[in-house]
């Protein structure tokens, strides 16, 4: 509830400030349309307003699922436009403050000029013209994210990398290995987008598929439309799965420990009727020919402190014989970095989820160029790392999404890695 008063608080501050940029561009216009243009403005911020202020007292879990998500994508959207005018705005703002300071000094400029930043007899102000500049570029932000929730949410990617590992058996030479993570089930609004994906991971013909977290948003109950759908992953060496911070139900107000707890075992349970092999702080081994291929899977494990630390690896490792190459699952890239180089060497390549690569940014493949606000958070968030001789890190840009329901410049993918020696 705090979270959403500060967040109202932001909203009114924000468009009032903006709401001078309107009053600029608007000020040679006729008086009655004017009017319309502020009535409009003012009434998208009456309705962010409304809709926060009613998510406060009744409780936005309780909305129907389409409501929910599209009213926060509404606010979110208009906010993120309105911060790209506000840039402007400061940029102006600042430079008549320069100005007038300058007039003080100095003396021998007009107090028009300091004030607009020129006195044209034609045309418009330096200061009318970074504000309009800043409401078209605004569209920007705008136009790109509600195309990416008609069309990048669902718009899967296959990202296929080859892995070199130097210790790599010949049995396992080619072996592939697909990953799939943060699918967020409670997030769909039909069971499509997971049939679409799963026809998709089967036809890479992989030879095990990993499952790196956060299977739902918030509640076990999610999953249950798309068990049939899931059920559907096949691969010769199966299906193995960990828990990712979203999978536990931390982030719902439970009426009992006794509920949550019921929760994360239904969410177990329903793993274990889709065929996938659950690993909590556990270790297995795929076998070709006598040669052994090592797989660990731990609970979440972060370095952040808002997200869960149930992971452990020394647990996950007891009493394991290290195979030729080993293979860890864990949700949180920030694992790989914190504990994973510096105390696990066998450990040849770890896989992780969660970032989802903010679910915006720019990827430019042939420039070998990624960029993404997550970026300052995490310094691992998608693709491919290599730390040392020989241990990698793959990130994987998620399945699906949360919150913004939608995706713009990074989007939803499934993985295709190709262990090779050479």
């Amino acid at each position: 509830m705090l979270r959403l008063l500060i967040l109202t608080g932001i909203v009114l501050l924000l468009d009032i400030y903006v709401f001078q940029a309107v009053r600029l561009v608007t000020r040679d216009i006729s008086g009655q349309a004017a009017r319309v243009i502020y009535v409009a403005y003012w009434s998208i911020t009456a309705i962010s307003l409304l809709i926060l202020f009613s998510a406060i007292i009744t409780g936005w879990h309780s909305w129907p699922k389409m409501v929910r998500v599209y009213s926060f994508s509404f606010i979110i959207i208009f906010l993120i436009s309105k911060f790209f005018i506000l840039i402007f705005l400061l940029t102006d703002d600042i430079g008549r403050i320069i100005r007038w300071g300058y007039t003080q000094v100095n003396g021998n400029v007009s107090i028009a000029a300091a004030s607009t930043g020129s006195s044209p007899e034609n045309g418009i102000t330096r200061s009318q013209f970074i504000v309009r500049m800043g409401l078209i570029l605004s569209a920007v932000p705008f136009l790109t994210m509600i195309y990416g929730m008609v069309k990048g949410k669902y718009d899967y990617q296959i990202k296929r990398r080859r892995v070199r590992i130097k210790n790599l058996p010949e049995e396992f030479e080619g072996f592939k290995i697909a990953q799939i993570s943060d699918i967020h089930t409670g997030s769909f609004f039909d069971t499509q987008p997971t049939k679409d994906a799963v026809a998709l991971v089967n036809s890479l013909n992989a030879d095990v598929i990993l499952f790196t977290g956060d299977l739902v948003n918030e509640k076990s109950e999610e999953a249950l439309p798309h068990v049939e759908n899931l059920k559907q992953l096949k691969a010769p060496y199966g299906v193995y799965s960990i828990l990712g911070n979203h999978d536990y139900g931390d982030y719902v107000s439970w009426p009992s420990v006794k509920a949550k707890a019921d929760n994360l075992e239904q969410l177990k349970e329903i793993q274990k009727q889709l065929g996938w092999k659950l690993l909590l702080d556990e270790h297995t081994f795929i076998e070709r020919n006598n040669q052994k291929l090592g797989i660990i899977g731990v609970q979440n494990w972060s370095t952040q402190l808002h997200f869960p630390k149930y992971g452990n690896l020394q647990k996950a490792m007891q009493n394991m014989e290290p195979a030729a190459v080993n293979i860890l699952m864990t949700h949180d890239p920030s694992h790989w970095r914190a504990e994973v180089l510096n105390n696990y060497p066998e450990i040849d390549l770890t896989l992780a989820g969660h970032t989802h690569g903010f679910q915006f940014g720019v990827e430019i493949p042939a420039l070998k160029f990624k960029w993404s606000p997550v970026q300052y958070v995490y310094k691992e968030w998608a693709d491919l790392y290599k730390d040392g001789a020989n241990q990698y890190l793959y990130v994987n840009r998620g399945l699906g999404y949360l919150g913004y329901p939608g995706r713009v410049g990074i989007l939803p993918e499934i993985t295709l890695l190709e262990l090779s020696r050479a």
